[in-house]
């Protein structure tokens, strides 16, 4: 078994594993050459281009661990949502969710069906892959939040109304979301996928009686329906620091910790019989060589060489990175001081 899944199963690893988020992107200059021709969509729908563009940070960094090059909003489409993927934007939904009428109009596809462009391409990375592909969706509340706001929001204070005015509308929209995005992962699974992982990337904006009561039931059951996949399941959000011990009974194996809380804080709050990734701040990569190379050296050090840590950046690699960084970083987790044997 790869290292990077003996990690993620809490098993001895050799070294502690690396991959990044968007590793497969725009700090890569052989990606940059691609997007001049193709938009992210048209990639996608060409399983040739979305497995060199996958492949691409493998080669190049010598990651431990191959992340599907997608969007957490493609699924919406097999819903019957019309979007676009604006540059220096985001997502920009063309009628947002604004009453029960529309969550009503919203289908529920099976499995592939959601992205079938998304899974054809899947099943060509990991014939070619030589690590284990990581595969996702969105969480269903910041999926939700998405619709509702109609594009990338600060303070969520659309989504936040709808919550409180129209409870059981929004209950519905998340049921909707949930069970989408649980035949979505099964189906990535079913295509190949090594481990999933559930981009809850905006549940930081809520309060913890919120995510409490109405958030987390649906996170908990996109966990519950794809437990018996057997493959880690890793839970991924920003500004979480006061959502973890939450977070942790909605069922992941893995928790990803960003940088605002140290992570051997956050592992034991988590606890140490489930795995913890992360967590280095991304802006650190677009520091000076020995800055790189001291801050992953203290989140080694703060993992204690205890199993079951996956090393990642508390959120997505920027653009700005330098390639020399991210090669550094690898090199630096590699030869660390967790050895796990």
């Amino acid at each position: 078994m790869s290292r990077f899944l003996n990690a993620a199963r809490g098993r001895p690893v050799d070294a502690t594993p690396i991959w990044l988020m968007r590793q497969a992107g725009r700090s890569l200059p052989e990606y940059r050459a691609l997007r001049e021709r193709y938009t992210l969509l048209a990639i996608v729908a060409q399983p040739d281009l979305c497995a060199e563009v996958t492949l691409q940070p493998v080669r190049r960094l010598g990651v431990d661990a191959a992340v599907m090059f997608a969007d957490i909003m493609l699924p919406l489409h097999g819903m019957g949502v019309d979007f676009e993927l604006v540059e220096d934007v985001g997502p920009v939904i063309a009628e947002p969710v604004k009453s029960a009428r529309d969550v009503d109009r919203l289908r529920v596809p099976e499995g592939e069906e959601a992205a079938p462009q998304v899974i054809t391409a899947i099943k060509q990375v990991v014939r070619q892959s030589p690590v284990p592909v990581v595969c996702f969706a969105g969480a269903p509340f910041t999926l939700a939040s998405y619709l509702i706001e109609g594009r990338p929001s600060r303070d969520f204070k659309l989504t936040k109304r709808f919550m409180y005015h129209e409870p059981r509308a929004f209950e519905e929209l998340l049921s909707k979301l949930a069970a989408t995005m649980a035949g979505y992962l099964s189906a990535q699974v079913g295509a190949g996928a090594a481990a999933l992982q559930l981009f809850d990337s905006w549940v930081g904006a809520l309060a913890v009686e919120d995510y409490t009561e109405r958030v987390a039931p649906h996170t908990r059951a996109v966990m519950a329906a794809t437990e018996s996949l057997q493959v880690p399941r890793i839970h991924f959000g920003t500004g979480t620091a006061g959502l973890l011990e939450a977070i942790v009974a909605t069922g992941p194996d893995l928790v990803s910790l960003d940088w605002r809380v140290p992570l051997d804080v956050g592992w034991e709050r988590i606890g140490f019989d489930r795995g913890v990734q992360g967590n280095l701040d991304p802006a650190v990569m677009l520091g000076p060589s020995e800055l790189v190379r001291a801050r992953a050296r203290d989140v080694l050090r703060r993992a204690g060489g205890r199993p079951g840590h996956v090393f990642n950046l508390g959120h997505g690699v920027l653009p700005e990175t330098p390639l020399e960084n991210l090669q550094l970083l690898v090199e630096t987790v590699h030869e660390g001081v967790a050895v796990h044997v």
